[in-house]
């Protein structure tokens, strides 16, 4: 991420507020891209868009390729005479994410926006919905997936009948047939997603702003990924995993984290070139302009656990692909347009592995106060390449972290910042856009002065995390008007509304 110096936003959609349960691509999203092109941001960064598996958790999805319906505007689908205006009364809520009765409510109505759909007969939509439909390879899979998980009552597919689990050419066919209806239902919810989300992705590069993605390096094991491409994966015979993904002890957790995804086998994925993940990377880029990946090390080495185990203390480092992945991604898609998420336990592999491309890494303000000058989070230790956070998704809010440092953490952080401490998130906000950091990236939640009551998430927990939303009313002209100002002041504004002369990164 080169050229001028700017600054953006990170804010999940599904914590926009909105009277659906849950954040949509609707109404409620164009006005907060109002409010960062008045405001002088140039990018607007989200956490992953799949659906969401294990604990709602967007980095664990039943999808590296799919959207997550939760967020398609039923307004729009009203609009577009799919649905009848009365359904929308019964999706009607205001506070914080509650996913199952989203998903419940929701899904009822997307079955019966898609039945009113198809019943129009020969329309350029429904022309449009199959161009998408040929254009998208993962998608008759990702259906039939979704299909069957509903018939199986949402056990995992190892659990489905065998020749299903093992995807039978003809087990797979006639399941196709059998469940067409929810199949078809399927592919229209992610056609909806697609055409909703390039509508948002073509408003914000109309205001000059770009939107920083989120590729999760791993997938969840109860996937159509893992289901659709069994040998790429460390499975037993029986479909498990043999070992599974986490990071060792660390600044979250005691016993580390033990993530339960599966591995990859780097060896059939790149007697395949690799194939499967270039085709992940373009639709990612068809989205986004710009592409963080979290656990980046994760391609240099991976915390690798035994399947059997119940912390990830027993795991072990096993090499990843190293450079030859990013050689064949650069060559495939022309170009390496990532951040990369190198926070934990980065050696200098990891680093020499992300500067020999020329990929931008992380540096967390909340991290750099509890040790010496030399620690790297410390912004007399940035550099111009590199994006410079308050915190991420996974850490408290500034205002929450702040009210629970130790006595001589508070007192280092004061007299490092040469303030009174009485506005720590406007403090380190400031820091961050001061910083000689090309980019900047600021949470919502720091942006509106807010509590732990608004974190996102909490590592390691299982429960409660990613509900969080926005009050209808938060984003104020005079709170663009203020950023406005800061971001002046520190050299981060950008021009606003058709100044998009420059590629983002």
């Amino acid at each position: 991420m080169t050229g001028r110096r700017r600054a953006g936003v990170l804010l999940h959609p599904t914590s926009l507020p909105g009277g659906e349960g849950v954040g949509t691509l609707g109404r409620e999203l164009y006005g907060f891209l109002d409010f960062l092109s008045q405001s002088g941001f140039s990018y607007w960064q989200v956490l992953p868009l799949g659906p969401p598996a294990a604990g709602n958790s967007p980095y664990s999805a039943y999808s590296a390729f799919a959207g997550n319906p939760l967020m398609i505007d039923m307004q729009s689908l009203v609009e577009e005479g799919d649905l009848p205006k009365e359904a929308l009364s019964s999706v009607i809520s205001e506070g914080c994410v509650d996913f199952n009765e989203a998903f419940q409510r929701k899904r009822r109505l997307l079955s019966t926006a898609a039945e009113r759909f198809f019943s129009q007969g020969q329309t350029p939509r429904l022309e449009e919905f199959w161009h998408f439909c040929d254009s998208a390879y993962w998608l008759h899979d990702y259906a039939l997936y979704q299909a069957l998980k509903r018939q199986y009552q949402g056990r995992p597919w190892t659990s489905w009948a065998k020749e299903l689990a093992v995807r039978n050419q003809e087990a797979c066919r006639q399941a196709s047939t059998t469940f067409g209806t929810e199949i078809g239902a399927q592919k229209y919810q992610q056609w909806q997603v697609w055409r909703q989300w390039q509508q948002a992705k073509r408003y914000a590069a109309e205001r000059g702003i770009g939107i920083i993605g989120d590729l999760p390096i791993f997938v969840a094991h109860d996937s159509a990924d893992v289901w659709c491409n069994q040998h790429l994966f460390l499975l037993d015979a029986s479909g498990r995993p043999t070992s599974v993904a986490g990071v060792p002890p660390d600044y979250f957790s005691k016993t580390g984290q033990l993530w339960g995804n599966p591995l990859y086998n780097w060896d059939a994925m790149a007697y395949e070139g690799y194939g499967w993940w270039i085709a992940r990377i373009r639709q990612l880029l068809d989205q986004f302009e710009i592409v963080r990946i979290d656990h980046f090390r994760g391609f240099e080495a991976s915390w690798q656990v035994p399947a059997s185990s119940k912390t990830a203390i027993e795991g072990s480092w096993v090499a990843g692909p190293g450079a030859s992945f990013f050689e064949a991604v650069r060559a495939a898609v022309g170009g390496l347009p990532f951040i990369a998420e190198d926070l934990g336990v980065i050696t200098p592999q990891v680093a020499a592995l992300r500067d020999q491309f020329g990929l931008p890494g992380m540096k967390i303000l909340q991290f750099a106060f509890d040790s010496d000058a030399s620690n790297p989070y410390l912004p007399h230790n940035h550099r111009a390449n590199c994006v410079v956070y308050t915190g991420t998704h996974d850490n408290d809010t500034t205002y929450g972290w702040s009210s629970t440092l130790p006595p001589a953490v508070y007192a280092a952080m004061t007299a490092y910042l040469g303030t009174t401490g009485r506005e720590p998130a406007k403090d380190l906000i400031r820091t961050a856009l001061m910083s000689v950091a090309k980019t900047a990236i600021l949470p919502m939640q720091d942006l509106l002065g807010l509590a732990s009551e608004a974190r996102m998430n909490r590592p390691g927990t299982p429960d409660g995390n990613w509900g969080w939303r926005m009050r209808p009313g938060q984003l104020t002209p005079e709170l663009a008007a203020r950023w406005s100002e800061l971001l002046t002041r520190y050299g981060r504004r950008a021009g606003g509304a058709g100044r998009s002369d420059e590629r983002p990164c």
